[in-house]
């Protein structure tokens, strides 16, 4: 089969790999239809994070049953699914809990062992914990199927940014990022009742895609400039910050526009190489939770919102391409030229 192959920074190729086939009786083999090129691939596209050489890519699965294992009960061949971006059994502690990316004995799609999902099919461990069913009435709309392809990781990422914060009905809530993480916290602050909404990004295309999205303000300005302008609107800071970029200047803004007291959400994957913004969030007594969101514990709450038309999410794919045309599209959103790249196959 095909697949989606890293070859070196700014190098991501489309090559052959063995197909894959159900190992364990846990697994199931799904037909990709339709993924995604995620904002956290080009940390490793541009060089600024190690990825073995030959690695397939992709961790945004959607597409239909083809071949189960044994113990697998939750789908059969020929349902329509989709997957968060971590591996996780559901039946664990951490699972139980509601933290899939924590599962003892889960995992992620481009790790060692399993593969990419910018490829024509993916092997799933553990499909009854990781796997979720689309309806069957839904499950050929192309139009709900390109809004729930999100929930695989930016929509679910973005939901996690927002309750970290502790957004409630009526609150002031500052986004920071706008990629698609970002975009999609707008839409998650929205759903969960906020009064004002406040987008903070560099590029006036995504920012007046965030005002679409529900954002009620947005900030352009960078470092201190952006820093005085957010404390000024939210007369000196909010209690409801979400961090969507995981860069020191974004970590460093976050903490300097916190409220004291207050709750910043994050979900941007840090890089940082100086921690000192940790000592801003100890004067301030302000809370700072968050990590790799548990996409999975969401699904079916979010879903339902999408499948009854309360949630769309869709706006945040500015290109499509098929998966011959992936290199393109990771040199696309490299160059700031599309938001979030959906990759569409054979359905």
């Amino acid at each position: 089969m095909k697949a989606a192959t890293y070859r070196g920074p700014g190098d991501v190729r489309i090559e052959e790999h063995p197909t894959p086939e159900v190992e364990e009786p846990t697994d199931a083999v799904i037909r990709i239809t339709h993924t995604a090129i995620c904002g956290s691939d080009l940390w490793f596209y541009r060089g600024q994070e190690d990825y073995e050489e030959g690695s397939p890519v992709g961790h945004e699965p959607m597409g239909i049953v083809e071949e189960i294992g044994d113990d697998v009960s939750h789908v059969e061949p020929g349902d329509r699914v989709f997957a968060g971006f971590a591996i996780s059994c559901g039946e664990c502690e951490f699972c139980r809990k509601g933290l899939h990316t924590a599962c003892k004995t889960g995992g992620f799609w481009d790790g060692p062992g399993v593969g990419g999902a910018q490829a024509e099919k993916l092997r799933v461990p553990h499909a009854n914990g990781t796997l979720v069913r689309v309806p069957d009435r839904y499950a050929d709309d192309e139009d709900a199927l390109e809004a729930l392809l999100p929930l695989t990781d930016v929509m679910g990422t973005g939901h996690h940014a927002a309750v970290c914060a502790d957004v409630e009905a009526g609150d002031t809530a500052v986004v920071i990022g706008d990629g698609a993480v970002g975009l999609c916290a707008v839409l998650a602050s929205k759903r969960l009742g906020a009064e004002r909404i406040i987008a903070v990004g560099h590029h006036e295309d995504r920012l007046e895609l965030a005002e679409e999205l529900g954002a009620t303000e947005t900030v352009s300005s960078r470092g201190e400039e952006a820093i005085e302008e957010i404390q000024e609107i939210t007369y000196g800071g909010a209690n409801h910050v979400l961090e969507c970029v995981g860069a020191e200047s974004s970590l460093e803004t976050a903490t300097q526009v916190v409220r004291p007291g207050g709750n910043i959400g994050y979900v941007g994957v840090p890089h940082v190489e100086s921690p000192d913004f940790v000592e801003q969030l100890f004067f301030q007594n302000a809370s700072f939770t968050g990590g790799p969101a548990p996409t999975r514990a969401y699904a079916e709450e979010l879903m339902q919102d999408v499948l009854q038309g309360t949630l769309d999410p869709s706006p945040i794919f500015t290109k499509t391409v098929d998966l011959d045309g992936v290199p393109q599209g990771y040199e696309a959103m490299d160059e700031r030229e599309a938001v979030k790249v959906m990759v569409k196959l054979d359905a």
